[in-house]
């Protein structure tokens, strides 16, 4: 099972997905390939029919002293031989790089996911929780939380979300049990 937060940002063009932001505490590489699944498979749920998915890290080489870099690279592998499916993945890629095509641009990065992800990995849990916190009051976003990789959807809101996020979460709950009913996880 894994968390993901729906993100509308104003200032950003797409639906925002952050993952794994508040079940999976420090996730494993294996636990990150069902993380990063899940979330691809929420985005075709909500429309996107070919994620693009940024494995964050703090830096986007791959670099032996950080873990998350050399997961990032090992979860790229992974969707490249197949074991992770429907989504363009790319990693590590820096926060900057991931959301902003000018950022991407200014470091020479080119990739199909730079500047234009749907969907954030995050390293850990307290990266995930403390992004999508920021975003929520300091971007005045709104959010829906999901967990996903259950038999059936479950509503996972902050004690301090408002009553547009419990009702963003509960619509898309029911997007995801229409689509369990009709082809169960």
């Amino acid at each position: 099972m894994s968390h993901v937060f729906v993100m509308d940002v104003p200032n950003y063009p797409r639906p925002l997905l952050i993952t794994d932001a508040a079940v999976n505490i420090q996730p494993s590489l294996s636990d990150k390939r069902d993380i990063v699944q899940n979330a691809i498979d929420l985005a075709h749920v909500l429309g996107i029919e070919s994620p693009r998915v940024a494995i964050l890290s703090a830096v986007e080489t791959v670099s032996p002293e950080l873990r998350s870099t050399l997961e990032a690279a090992a979860l790229c592998k992974m969707a490249e031989r197949g074991q992770i499916v429907g989504g363009v993945l790319d990693g590590p890629l820096a926060f900057d790089n991931a959301i902003s095509m000018e950022a991407a641009q200014i470091k020479n990065i080119r990739s199909p996911v730079a500047g234009q992800a749907d969907v954030l990995v995050m390293p850990d849990l307290e990266s995930g929780n403390m992004l999508a916190k920021q975003l929520l009051y300091l971007a005045d976003s709104q959010a829906a939380g999901i967990v996903l990789g259950a038999r059936v959807p479950i509503i996972l809101t902050s004690r301090s979300d408002n009553l547009l996020r419990r009702m963003a979460s509960c619509a898309v709950a029911l997007l995801l049990a229409h689509r369990y009913r009709s082809s169960p996880p």
